[in-house]
């Protein structure tokens, strides 16, 4: 259902996601206020059933049964409710829609980051900002990314970090070797990159340097990011109600791209948002742009690949990640809010999340379990693990959460889309995204 039950694509995880955000977003800013509340002071002996929708199945969800029975244990006063909540992940920001009307909402849900903002308009979500600026919480061992989409305003925390990823430069070594090109270094700029790509193109073989998305989706949308942000760029203006991305950063990201696509004829264009992965594991793309979902598919077909940071623009190698979440939910109950964050926090904790993240081959949520021996029996099974982990210090803007995301995502998709198949040039393209994208982010 989500990454950590799967191996699917992160486009296909992701464009559901965003397609989704907009047919619920009115239902969550509709309906009762609350849930009719309980008790108003705390009595932390009390006895109190959390309900919690996971988002998960198969080996995850059996991975959340076993913690839970393990806190259970430990909190006898505390039974925990806990299920999928939806046939897939993707479904339930319609089901958490559906139960905020109805007053049936859990007290933690699975959520994707996208769904941020919204979920914290709809004023069913706890505000946690004193318990994470606690010591004991290690709020900074999460990445600023994870951080700020759980913090969507800046306003109020909604919830733990879930789910954290990265996207790194991943190379095949049997195509490098073959063409004679030098493996990729932490240390490569965006021009070393084009070098590469270029000689590693054949088209005699049917062999690309690159491979890229031109599907319009957001898998197209997010890889053009960090681009964006290593040329000084922005998503949106500060104050998140306008596109910022048609600049002259903005102009020189999809140039960049461009030239590699249409100049240079060395990227694999994919309108599927799939193929170039599969390309990439039979030898026939040299690099991909990707994150630690990846890994699974790439071992089971024997493919010799390493991975690296991405290239970087003047020593900026910024990347972008796609945090979830466990979002908490208020139901006016004292002790149901204390117990859903005590556990929340409990699975997030460097023990716990050594037994769920980890062990279903996803990053660490915190910095301190990079030498974790749990982490480490992943780096050797998934080799360039560690470096995925690593890269989550370049994870340092979080993609923004308001509900006009979608409309600007799908605004500047089809934008990129368009250039990189030779269609327009870059700033026409760019200035009629941004009218889409204003529009978009007007309505919501």
């Amino acid at each position: 259902m989500s990454r950590s039950s799967a191996p699917r694509p992160s486009s296909i995880r992701r464009g559901l996601a965003l397609g989704l955000a907009t047919v619920a977003t009115a239902a969550l800013l509709t309906g009762c206020a609350g849930s009719g509340g309980g008790s108003s002071t705390l009595e932390t002996k009390a006895d109190v059933k959390l309900t919690i929708w996971s988002g998960q199945n198969d080996a995850a969800e059996k991975i959340l049964e076993g913690l839970v029975s393990e806190y259970e244990k430990e909190h006898p006063n505390v039974s925990i409710d806990l299920s999928p909540g939806a046939s897939s992940t993707d479904q339930l920001l319609q089901k958490l829609s559906a139960s905020f009307a109805g007053g049936t909402y859990p007290d933690v849900s699975y959520t994707f980051g996208s769904w941020a903002s919204q979920l914290e308009r709809s004023n069913r979500t706890l505000d946690i900002t004193d318990e994470v600026a606690k010591p004991d919480v290690k709020w900074d061992e999460f990445t600023s990314a994870a951080r700020a989409t759980a913090q969507p305003t800046g306003k109020k925390t909604i919830g733990f970090p879930a789910v954290v990823d990265n996207i790194s430069l991943l190379y095949n070594k049997t195509v490098f070797d073959k063409a004679g090109v030098d493996y990729p270094t932490k240390d490569w700029t965006w021009s070393d990159f084009r070098t590469a790509a270029k000689k590693l193109t054949d088209s005699s073989t049917n062999t690309y340097g690159y491979g890229y998305s031109v599907s319009g989706s957001e898998e197209t949308t997010w890889q053009l990011w960090p681009h964006l942000w290593q040329n000084g760029g922005d998503i949106l203006s500060s104050d998140g109600t306008k596109s910022a991305f048609d600049s002259t950063a903005g102009v020189d990201a999809v140039t960049y791209l461009r030239d590699l696509a249409v100049t240079d004829k060395s990227v694999y264009l994919d309108q599927t948002d799939t193929k170039f992965a599969q390309l990439f594991e039979s030898d026939h793309v040299g690099m991909i742009t990707s994150g630690p979902w990846e890994l699974s598919a790439l071992k089971t077909a024997g493919t010799s690949y390493g991975v690296v940071q991405l290239p970087g623009t003047n020593g900026d190698h910024q990347t972008v990640s796609g945090p979830d979440l466990w979002t908490l939910f208020d139901h006016k109950d004292a002790n149901r809010a204390y117990w859903s964050t005590q556990f929340t926090e409990w699975l997030t904790s460097k023990e716990q999340d050594e037994k769920f993240n980890v062990a279903v081959g996803n990053l660490p949520l915190r910095s301190s379990e990079a030498t974790s021996a749990a982490f480490l029996a992943q780096v050797k099974a998934l080799p360039g693990l560690d470096v995925m982990q690593a890269n989550a210090a370049n994870a340092k803007k979080a993609r923004p959460t308001v509900p006009g995301y979608v409309g600007l995502s799908s605004a500047v998709g089809d934008a990129v889309s368009q250039v990189l198949q030779g269609q327009g040039n870059p700033g026409d393209a760019l200035k009629t995204a941004a009218t889409a994208a204003d529009k978009a982010l007007a309505e919501n």
